[in-house]
């Protein structure tokens, strides 16, 4: 017999009935129905989350949010936007890009760079000066187009 949408059911031993608690003593869980003989489990006294005085853990987590200060986050900057900033010959990493504007957020903290920060470079855009350029990853058109016009890609160790 074919199964079809009118007569689909479970292959055999797939399902198994829920043992029915408190139902004498021949089912096997009966008089105590599983729970033992006296205490606190025994009487259903148990708040859910209860963890026998200890401080729950949905006290002990941080309420509002978290925040990874591990988290790397890489600035993705395109060959567009560095044309039109940087003059032939010129050397471009995040410093100088954050000094030309076209990095916004903190990248430093007393004058040292911040792990986290790491730089992108992709390759929308055309590129016409010969630039070297120093940052972490590069996409693979983007290293074409530099190295095409006589500029470096220069790849930036980062320690992940």
């Amino acid at each position: 017999m074919a199964n079809e949408l009118s007569n689909l059911s479970p292959s055999a031993g797939s399902r198994k009935k829920a043992m029915r608690v408190g139902r004498g003593e021949g089912s096997g869980k009966g008089k105590t129905a599983g729970r033992g003989m006296k205490g606190q489990r025994a009487r259903g006294t148990v708040p859910i989350g209860f963890e026998g005085g200890q401080m729950p853990l949905h006290r002990r987590l941080p309420k509002r949010g978290f925040k990874n200060i591990h988290a790397v986050h890489y600035y993705e900057m395109t060959l567009d936007r560095i044309e039109g900033a940087f003059e032939a010959g010129d050397t471009v990493d995040i410093r100088s890009l954050k000094e030309k504007g076209l990095i916004s957020s903190k990248i430093e903290k007393n004058g040292k760079l911040l792990k986290t920060a790491r730089l992108k470079i992709l390759g929308n855009g055309e590129l016409t000066k010969s630039l070297t350029i120093v940052a972490e990853k590069f996409t693979a058109s983007a290293s074409e187009k530099i190295a095409a016009v006589g500029g470096t890609a220069q790849v930036v160790g980062s320690a992940e």
